[in-house]
């Protein structure tokens, strides 16, 4: 179509040496009349100068200036005209400040504190830009991977990725740092290595932990390795996040946590821990109360500690709710957990 040829010549036009010192202010946050004082140009001419580059590069509106200019280079943060004093940035390329941290908590609503200090990561699709990133694992995702991820079949504005990368890297750097936690590259965005600490690596390798104390034997290892991975679930994992992958996600890394707290579960009970056990999964199948294995799990450890008739009751509850919330009955689980406790197999206490 004319209109994509047209595009495409555009965004292959150089700059002239003016229009590429317009765009570079215009990427440092320079209002116009700012940036006439800084040039010594009058603000009719940044006007047209800035006319011109969003012509060119077939740019919208100056919101994807500032963000074309960071992706071109010819902005970074804390660098380039300014009309009044701040604070030296700086080197690019230097180290990354020591003790400085930035952490990202994605098992729960998503949060995220540099130093301690809470950050301010804007609306809801612009935070499910971010938890797609973190989630990518240092992995580039591309502008049409992230519409996928965050938007699915949804037509949003056109740069919107571009313009949310912007602001999220002015609300997750620190200060004037040139290093932008979110780099651009042929292949697309990702998160700077080493730049954020999140909580979703944390916990695999917690979890890389506990599979390491079980193949040694040693149950009391596992059981506080458990603890520790769970401690990081504060509540529905990308609480309140739209788009598929958070959907998604939310549901695998639920089922992650419920995993975790049956292998805890069920190694205290080999431990002889039962009153902990027994706490634990009533806690997990009240959170999860369509939850069928945890349900049937509680069922034999009340079994095993003599409490026949509570594990009755949780099998009763589990039906009733099975069959009023889901219109579904009780699974080949549910019912085979049901049958040992009314022939009495397996009472008494764990080995």
């Amino acid at each position: 179509m004319p209109t994509s040829v047209t595009t495409s010549r555009s965004t292959a036009t150089p700059l002239g040496h003016q229009e590429r010192r317009v765009l570079t202010a215009v990427g440092c946050g320079l209002r116009d009349d700012e940036i006439a004082t800084a040039l010594g140009l009058s603000e009719d001419a940044v006007a047209e100068h800035l006319a011109r580059v969003l012509a060119k590069r077939g740019l919208r509106d100056r919101a994807a200036a500032i963000v074309h200019a960071f992706d071109c280079g010819l902005a970074v943060p804390g660098r380039g005209p300014r009309t009044r004093p701040v604070r030296a940035a700086p080197r690019a390329g230097a180290a990354r400040t020591p003790g400085a941290t930035l952490r990202l908590s994605l098992l729960g609503p998503l949060r995220a504190w540099r130093d301690g200090r809470p950050l301010d990561l804007g609306h809801l699709r612009q935070q499910a830009v971010l938890a797609a990133l973190a989630l990518a694992a240092g992995r580039s995702l591309s502008r049409r991977e992230l519409l996928a991820d965050v938007w699915g079949m949804e037509s949003p504005a056109a740069n919107v990725v571009p313009v949310y990368v912007y602001r999220l890297r002015k609300a997750l750097r620190a200060g004037d740092a040139a290093d932008p936690v979110i780099e651009h590259g042929l292949r697309g965005y990702r998160l700077a290595p080493g730049a954020v600490d999140v909580d979703v690596a944390r916990l695999e390798s917690r979890i890389t932990g506990i599979a390491e104390a079980e193949r040694a034997g040693d149950l009391p290892e596992a059981v506080r390795r458990c603890a520790l991975a769970l401690e990081l679930f504060r509540e529905e994992p990308l609480a309140g996040l739209p788009g598929p992958l958070a959907e998604l996600e939310r549901l695998r890394l639920a089922e992650r946590g419920i995993a975790l707290a049956q292998r805890k579960a069920t190694w205290q009970l080999r431990l002889g821990q039962d009153a902990e056990a027994i706490a634990e999964l009533f806690a997990l199948s009240a959170a999860h109360p369509h939850h069928e294995p945890s349900a049937a799990l509680l069922m034999r450890a009340l079994h095993r500690s003599g409490r026949q008739a509570d594990a009755l009751t949780v099998f009763e509850r589990a039906r009733r709710l099975l069959a009023d919330d889901l219109g579904v009955p009780p699974s080949p689980l549910l019912w085979r957990a049901h049958r040992t406790i009314l022939r009495g197999d397996g009472a008494g206490p764990v080995p």
